[in-house]
């Protein structure tokens, strides 16, 4: 079996997508506030109940993967379906920087991991590391879920399926 025979196969597979997103502290305590990060996800599911566990994956050595190797907190958005632009977004690769991505988008910051928490989202999630497992050439991070909250029930949800991102119904 090829690479691209087993992505073809995977695309059959619709899945949700999120965004998720850190706040990278500042690396001076006296100077600039930190940078939040962000990337878009399909390879997200909840693992437990009790205790409330969540599963992330992220390509080894992404900037994401190399942020929540350093710090525990991190953020999950369900997007909706009006929000293809934020995933594609942030889904781009080679950019420089995320500051500028995030700069009109409506969001607020999570008080439990003070990342970005995206306005208009189906769900929002804050969570810290409990474990991360190395997976081929992706990381799996379990986290436990510190605040679930609805904050909107307008909309379906944003799906990818075929390589494209699409719409329930």
């Amino acid at each position: 079996m090829s690479n691209d025979e087993f992505r073809a196969a995977m695309t059959r597979l619709a899945a949700g997508v999120v965004l998720v997103t850190a706040h990278e502290p500042a690396l001076d305590p006296d100077g600039p506030g930190g940078e939040d990060v962000g990337m878009t996800a399909t390879a997200f599911m909840s693992v437990s109940l009790d205790p409330p566990l969540v599963l992330v994956s992220l390509r080894e050595g992404s900037r994401m993967d190399d942020l929540l190797a350093e710090q525990p907190l991190w953020a999950v958005s369900v997007l909706s379906e009006s929000q293809r632009h934020i995933a594609g977004r942030f889904a781009m690769k080679g950019r420089i920087s995320d500051r500028l991505l995030f700069e009109d988008i409506p969001y607020v910051r999570g008080k439990e991991a003070g990342a970005p928490l995206v306005g208009g989202a189906l769900a929002t999630l804050e969570c810290r590391t409990e474990q991360r497992v190395a997976a081929g050439d992706h990381t799996l991070v379990i986290g436990r879920v510190l605040t679930a909250e609805v904050p909107s029930a307008d909309g379906g949800p944003l799906t990818y399926f075929k390589g494209r991102y699409r719409q329930l119904g």
